[in-house]
């Protein structure tokens, strides 16, 4: 049982040591100042942390952080060192971790929006606080109200917020367990059909190539290139002269999804396209109108094909899906491998066992795979109007 109460502390005058029990002790000066110290033991020896002025530390506030540096000390932490830290609010901590983490990424996109997703539904909750005195109810608080009407939002940033408390603990900020690990089973289970990103059926692509290649402008030119090669909006809108020689296109490993460079063998198809806009930038194959501070070119934005679409009236489409339209012309109509049909998207593919022996990126196959898909997708001769004017 406590043996303080908050009338005894306001009236102890004598100078002295009043326990309270559990190692916590309100201290006496000679001049009649009052200060709250915790006697405890650190890794085998005993220690004296002051924990701050009686006149601004209540009795019930000192009894809580005794209680929370006695559970560091058992835990086997230093609860001074964690005190050193606890000016870090989770905040600070988390655009700490995103600083570290934005030269890892190559899309600015997603970069915004890791911390805009904590700007609008943690910051307001915790952000604010010391980092280590958020615990399991708190990160709960912040994901309830929109566990379900934003569940892959709510999951995206369950896991950034994991993340964060990781470095926190790694750095010595944070001395607990992660506190997302205590979340689990009090949020609900939300069970959701699938979303595919919308795709143009395989046997309609012709059609729809044949239509592009009468559009005029650099995003239609673009596009074309992305649907021959199957690749990534963000790795063709990233293109540069200096990745592609003798027919065959190397994407840094910076510029893909997987950080492992992707040779991509260029269809004539392809190459046609990129006989369509040489000479409009030194660097960039599809440079933007727009050019930055320096005046230089800059890669074009995503939104541009949303434009192009909504002008072709196939606004139902994105640029991502045409990479499912090959997947599936490799399935149903060229009974491509699969192996090859995964290595030409640059998709990992079998177990764990399967990929350390599978060395070869398939290229040569993928080079006759890749020659079929241009053939069929500009007709059976490989020809195709294509405007030039940029």
């Amino acid at each position: 049982m406590p043996k303080l109460t908050v009338k005894k502390v306001s009236s102890l005058q004598e100078p002295g040591m009043y326990g309270d029990g559990e190692g916590l002790y309100l201290r006496v000066g000679p001049t009649g100042a009052k200060s709250w110290i915790l006697r405890t033991v650190v890794h085998g020896r005993r220690r004296e942390l002051g924990m701050g002025s009686a006149n601004l530390v209540s009795l019930l506030e000192a009894r809580e952080q005794a209680r929370g540096l006695r559970k560091i000390a058992r835990e086997g932490g230093d609860p001074d060192s964690v005190r050193k830290h606890s000016a870090m609010t989770f905040e600070q901590a988390a655009r700490k971790v995103h600083g570290n983490l934005q030269p890892t990424w190559s899309n600015e996109k997603h970069a915004r929006k890791w911390l805009a997703s904590l700007e609008n539904d943690v910051f307001p909750v915790f952000g604010e606080r010391p980092i280590e005195t958020v615990g399991p109810a708190d990160v709960l608080n912040a994901l309830s109200p929109i566990w379900a009407e934003k569940n892959d939002t709510a999951k995206r940033i369950k896991q950034r917020v994991a993340s964060v408390f990781d470095w926190a603990k790694g750095a010595g900020h944070y001395p607990h367990e992660n506190p997302v690990n205590g979340v689990a089973k009090a949020l609900p289970t939300i069970k959701k059909r699938p979303e595919h990103m919308a795709s143009l059926p395989w046997r309609d692509l012709p059609a729809f190539l044949s239509d592009l290649g009468y559009r005029d402008g650099i995003s239609a030119r673009c596009l074309e290139f992305i649907v021959l090669t199957a690749v990534r909006s963000g790795e063709a809108r990233g293109a540069r002269w200096s990745e592609i020689d003798n027919g065959v296109w190397t994407v840094p490993a910076e510029r893909t999804k997987r950080r492992v460079p992707h040779r991509v063998p260029l269809c004539k198809e392809a190459l046609s396209v990129l006989g369509a806009v040489k000479g409009l930038d030194r660097d960039l194959v599809f440079p933007s109108v727009q050019r930055g501070k320096d005046g230089r070119s800059k890669p074009m934005s995503d939104t541009v094909f949303r434009a192009l679409m909504t002008r072709m009236k196939r606004s139902g489409l994105t640029t991502h899906g045409f990479r499912s339209t090959f997947r599936d012309w490799c399935s149903e109509s060229s009974k491509a491998d699969r192996a090859v049909a995964e290595a030409a998207l640059h998709h990992t593919y079998g177990d764990q066992v399967e990929r350390a022996y599978a060395r070869s990126d398939l290229f040569e196959r993928r080079r006759a795979l890749m020659d079929a898909w241009g053939q069929y997708a500009c007709g059976k001769t490989g020809e195709v109007v294509r405007m030039v004017r940029v």
